[in-house]
């Protein structure tokens, strides 16, 4: 990121829409960067049922990812469904996303791509042994500004609430770069009643 860039304009652009690009997608749209995400839709979660993550009984995997496209889109994400990204390079002090259809610069990039790891690998991103792209607990990758989440980075652990969290971090890490401290999304119930209103989950 540009030394120049500040909170108020960083710019984040996700790459994949499943639940780890989703995920990424909501803490950083949340917490005021621009963000956009481009989703095809090819997300494994439409043969899923969850009765395994954590604080959902039961759900289908399409309603999930419904509800989760909702919530991004509510706190103000850029998602464009249907569009696939072809290239990411780098460009300066941030990135080019490239598709069929125009060019996007961003500050950040999350990929979020599942198992296809063409992109990172494009972009020059280190890999494990493994051949899974190789990131810390921040799932930053050897490009700085380059973020890699869930299946692309595990070998076998392909699970909704990993990606989740998964995503989480990436964004949280990108929150703390651009605010220059370490960032935490912790909500309250006052956060909650200023977001929803009356309508707040008890």
């Amino acid at each position: 990121m540009s030394d120049e860039t500040t909170a108020d304009d960083a710019t984040v652009i996700v790459v994949g829409g499943g639940p780890a690009g989703l995920s990424a997608a909501l803490f950083t749209a949340k917490n005021g960067l621009e963000t956009t995400v481009f989703d095809t839709d090819e997300t494994w979660m439409h043969k899923a049922h969850l009765f395994n993550y954590l604080g959902i009984g039961s759900v289908g995997g399409s309603e999930f990812m419904a509800t989760a496209r909702q919530q991004v889109d509510d706190f103000g994400a850029d998602r464009r469904q249907g569009e696939a990204v072809t290239a990411v390079s780098e460009a300066g002090d941030g990135f080019v996303v490239e598709t069929e259809a125009d060019e996007y610069e961003a500050d950040f990039v999350v990929l979020a791509t599942g198992a296809n790891r063409e992109l990172a690998e494009d972009l020059g991103c280190d890999r494990t042994d493994e051949g899974t792209v190789d990131v810390g607990v921040e799932m930053e990758t050897s490009v700085e500004g380059a973020y890699a989440t869930g299946a692309m980075v595990r070998a076998e652990e392909w699970q909704a609430a990993i990606a989740v969290g998964d995503g989480a971090a990436a964004a949280l890490n990108i929150l703390s770069t651009v605010r220059g401290e370490h960032y935490h999304d912790f909500d309250v119930p006052a956060d909650a009643e200023r977001v929803f209103g009356e309508h707040v989950a008890e």
